[in-house]
C-alpha cells in the first residue's frame, strides 16, 4: 500500500523506531490513531495500545473506549485503559482543561514505557495537524522554532504520520475495512484549533488550493533555517562563554554584540528559559544581578555582569542528572537502551556501548548522569581493583577539554560507565544472568 511505504520512509527516513522493542501506541479511537496503530502492527512492530478515558462527555467516553476495544481485538494487539478524574487534577494543580489531559496522559505513558521497557510512545498527528500548529504558533507570536512546527521525534514521542494526510489515512482504513469514531467535540468552535479546522483552513484551500502543503513545505524550510540559525547563534556567542565553567560574559556581549538577546535566548532555551526571562537576565547584567529558575528547575545567576553556571534541584547536584536506563535517553546526553534475553548476548569491543544485567531494574537504584570530578575512581571492567579516572585518562591521552567533555553515568553514585570510553566491572553479565541491558552511546 502506498500508505504504508510513506509510514515506513518515514520512520527510517527519521530514525523513529527500532525493529526490536515495543511500542506504546496512544489510541483514541479516531481515524489518525486507529491507522497509526494498524499501520505499525502491518509494519512488524510490537505494539501494544493505550487508551485515555477523561470521562468528559458521558456516554460518547465509554462509546469511544469500547470502540477501541473492539479495534485492538481486530488488530490483534494487547490494550491498556486508563480511567481519569480531570477535575480533581484541575482543582489540585489550577491548571486549564487542555493542560490537565495532557498531563495526566503523557505521564501514564511514561508510566507504561517503564513497564513494558517500550521504545516509544507513537501518536498520530498528521499534515493537517502540523498546518493547524503553524496557524496557531503564528498567532501567539512564536518565533521560527515555534512555526517549525511538530517534530518527528520529541524525546520518547515519536510522529510517524506526520507526512501523511487526513485523506490518506481515511482511505487506508478502509481499505483495511477497519471503522473509526468521530469526536462530537470536534465540530465545536469552542477551540482555537477546532476553529482553524472547520473554518480557516478550508477556505484557504477552496481560495488557494494546495494551501495546505505550501504551508508544510514552509514549515519544512522553516526546520532548516532554525538549524542554520541555531548553528549562527551557537558560534555567535562562543566568544563570551568560559566553557570550562559554563558561564557567561553578559555585558561584554552587550556592548558587542547587537544580537545579544537572540544569542542568550537561544543558548538557555534547552534549559527551559524563554525570551522574557533572558531579556531580564541582560537587564540584571548592567545592574546588581539576580537569581532565575526555568520550568525545569535550572538555577541561573547573573552577578556583576556575568552568567553563572547553572544549578538544579533535580537531583541536589550541582551538576547531576537523574535518568531511567529503562527506557531511551535524550537529556543530556543521547544514549539509546533495548532489552534482550542473554541468548542474544554478543558482546562488541565498542566503547560506546555499555551492558548491564536487567535484574538491577529490580531494586531501586539512583541513575544518573554527569561529568567528571577529581578523585573520582571506578573498578574498569575485567579489573578487580578500582582505579583513579584520571590515571584512565591520562592512559588514553585526553586533553583537558576532552575529560570535562565525558559523560559518567552512575548508580547510587558508583561509576558504571564513562560514555565513549571505559565500561565498569558493576552490573556486568555473569553466568547468573538471564536478560541484559544494551547501552549505546549516541552522543
Amino acid at each position: 500500500m502506498k500508505f504504508l511505504a510513506k509510514v515506513k520512509q518515514n520512520i527510517h527516513r527519521h530514525n523513529l523506531l527500532r525493529q526490536q522493542g515495543k511500542v506504546i501506541v496512544a489510541v483514541s479511537g479516531g481515524a489518525d490513531s486507529v491507522a497509526l496503530l494498524a499501520a505499525l502492527t502491518d509494519l512488524g512492530y510490537d505494539c501494544v495500545a493505550a487508551h485515555c478515558n477523561f470521562h468528559l462527555r458521558g456516554a460518547e467516553s465509554m462509546r469511544d473506549m469500547r470502540h477501541v476495544e473492539d479495534i485492538t481485538a481486530q488488530i490483534g494487539v494487547d490494550l491498556y485503559i486508563k480511567d481519569f478524574d480531570v477535575d480533581a487534577r484541575r482543582k489540585e494543580t489550577g491548571e486549564s482543561l487542555e493542560m490537565a489531559c495532557r498531563e495526566l496522559r503523557y505521564n501514564w505513558f511514561m508510566e507504561l514505557l517503564d513497564r513494558d521497557f517500550a521504545q516509544a510512545i507513537a501518536v498520530g498527528h498528521h499534515k493537517e495537524d502540523q498546518a493547524e500548529t503553524f496557524f496557531l504558533n503564528l498567532m501567539r507570536g512564536s518565533g521560527v522554532a515555534g512555526l517549525s512546527g511538530m517534530r518527528y521525534r520529541n524525546g520518547l514521542v515519536v510522529r510517524p504520520l506526520l507526512d501523511t494526510s487526513r485523506a490518506e489515512i481515511e482511505e487506508y482504513l478502509r481499505e483495511k475495512g477497519l471503522d473509526w469514531i468521530v469526536d462530537s467535540s470536534n465540530a465545536s468552535d469552542d477551540f482555537a484549533r477546532n476553529r482553524l479546522r472547520n473554518h480557516v483552513l478550508p477556505m484557504l484551500e477552496e481560495l488557494f488550493p494546495g494551501a495546505v502543503d505550501s504551508v508544510l513545505k514552509s514549515m519544512e524550510i522553516l526546520r532548516e533555517n532554525n538549524d542554520v540559525y541555531s548553528l549562527a547563534v551557537s558560534n555567535g556567542i562562543k566568544p563570551y562563554v568560559d566553557e570550562k565553567n559554563d558561564e557567561a560574559d553578559l555585558a561584554a556581549l552587550l556592548d558587542n554584540e547587537g544580537f545579544a538577546a537572540a544569542y542568550l535566548f537561544e543558548y538557555l532555551r534547552k534549559e527551559g528559559f524563554n525570551r522574557s526571562m533572558t531579556n531580564s537576565m541582560l537587564e540584571c547584567s548592567q545592574r546588581s544581578g539576580g537569581t532565575f529558575t526555568s520550568p525545569s528547575g535550572i538555577i541561573r545567576d547573573v552577578d556583576h555582569g556575568k552568567l553563572r553556571a547553572p544549578r538544579t534541584k533535580r537531583a541536589g547536584g550541582l551538576d547531576i542528572t537523574e535518568v531511567n536506563i529503562s527506557r531511551d535517553i535524550f537529556e543530556p546526553l543521547r544514549i539509546e537502551v533495548s532489552h534482550h534475553d542473554v541468548s542474544e548476548f554478543r558482546p562488541e569491543r565498542d566503547a560506546n556501548i555499555a551492558y548491564i544485567d536487567e535484574k538491577v531494574l529490580e531494586e531501586n537504584h539512583r541513575w544518573a548522569v554527569r561529568h567528571w570530578r577529581r578523585g573520582d575512581r571506578m573498578i574498569p571492567y575485567g579489573m578487580k581493583d578500582s582505579k583513579l579516572l584520571s590515571d584512565i585518562f591520562a592512559d588514553a591521552h585526553l586533553s583537558t577539554s576532552s575529560k570535562q567533555a565525558l559523560w559518567l553515568l552512575t548508580c547510587d553514585d558508583e561509576i558504571v560507565w564513562v560514555a565513549g570510553l571505559r565500561a565498569s566491572a558493576m552490573f556486568s553479565i555473569g553466568p547468573g544472568t538471564k536478560r541484559f541491558i544494551k547501552l549505546k552511546y549516541l552522543g
